[in-house]
Order: structure tokens, then sequence, then C-alpha cells
């Protein structure tokens, strides 16, 4: 069961403490303000949250996700005051952790516009929080560890095909090299043909000469 409180107000949170009960609900809070829940939980027990918050937008006139909306979670546990769970994520997400002692645990929920105490800025938060028994969430940890597997499965795939691509561009610049050296080679060859066939002209023309001037003489 959840019950809703300001932050610091102890009599507040006695009270909601006996007269709400809830497992699912959603509140509003302002861009200063922290909200706590009360749980009775017993030791060793694990206790699974889930939040969404939603931000007021003005020019809208309705309240929508910003990415740029982050939630502070804490937990404590209100006979020894250990801190159990601090803990920022983003807009939507969840929160895990284990009673370690049987009794009331705090969990309080705020923005990361904690410091803006000018801003005029209002959010929707729905939180579901559900308490589970001693024995861990295998199913969860083998759907969490299946997503990781599948996550480094798609890694490992785009890095194949980084390596393929590397490897054709590769294969592409040694066959313009090898393209260019026979080009070059090609070129050396055609100059150098030239020459000879120059050569060959001049000493033609030459002895062609020579024998004109010799049969002119006689």
């Amino acid at each position: 069961m959840a019950r809703s409180r300001h932050s610091h107000q102890l009599p507040l949170l006695f009270l909601l403490f006996i007269v709400a009960s809830a497992n699912a609900l959603h509140f509003y809070l302002d861009a200063n303000e922290k909200r706590c829940f009360l749980e009775e939980i017993p030791s060793d027990t694990v206790v699974e949250g889930h939040y969404k918050a939603l931000e007021w937008n003005e020019a809208e006139q309705k309240y929508v996700d910003n990415p740029n909306l982050g939630i502070l979670v804490e937990v404590d546990e209100l006979d020894t005051g250990h801190n159990v769970v601090r803990t920022r994520g983003p807009s939507d997400s969840r929160f895990t952790f284990t009673s370690h002692e049987s009794g009331d645990h705090a969990v309080c929920l705020s923005s990361n516009y904690g410091t803006a105490w000018f801003t005029k800025t209002h959010i929707r938060l729905y939180l579901d929080i559900v308490v589970g028994n001693t024995k861990p969430d295998r199913e969860h940890d083998r759907s969490h560890v299946s997503e990781l597997s599948s996550k480094l499965r798609d890694l490992n795939q785009k890095l194949e095909d980084i390596r393929r691509e590397q490897q054709y561009q590769r294969e592409r610049e040694a066959n313009f090299r090898d393209l260019s050296e026979s080009t070059n080679s090609r070129a050396v060859w055609y100059v150098v043909a030239q020459v000879v066939v120059l050569i060959v002209t001049c000493v033609w023309q030459l002895r062609h000469l020579k024998k004109f001037f010799e049969d002119r003489k006689m």
C-alpha cells in the first residue's frame, strides 16, 4: 500500500498512511517539491517501483513527455534512518531495492528542477510500487540478461558490418592503386615508344639526306 505526504510533514504522512490505500496512483508536484510515500515492508523483501513523469506544456495546454526531465528517487528506513536507495533516472524508469529491516519505508520522489525555486513547472507523476517476496525475480533477471544479450548481438553485428565496409574500401583502394600504377606504366612505355620512333625517324632522315647530298655531288 502507498500513502502520500509532503516531505518533512510527519503528521500528514501518518494520516495518509492510515486512510490512503493504492498500489498504483498518480499525483502532481511542482518543480521544487518532494513527495513521499510510506510502504510497510518485511525484511529481506524485494520491492520494485515504476514511475512515469509528464511535464505541463503551456503551448500545448497538456502534460507531455520531456526528455530533459529527470526524477530523483530516495528510499529511507524510517526506524533506522538508513538510506536504502538514492538514484536519479529519466522521466520514465524503474527502481528496485531489497529491504534490510522490516518496518516503514519512505519512498520519496522529486524532479531534477529541485533548486529552481522560481520556476512554475508542474509535473504529473504516475507511480506503481510492487512489494514482492524474499525470492529474487528470476524471470525479470533472465529477461534483463536476454535483453543485454540481444543488444550485444546487435553491437557485434554492427561491428561486423563496419569491418566488411572497411575491407571493401581497402579492396577498392587496392584496385584503384593497381589501376593507377598500370596506367602510369603504360604512359611511360608510350612515351618511351614515341622517343624511340622519333630517334629512328631522325636517323632515317639523316641517312636519307646524306645519301641525297652525296648523289648530288657525283
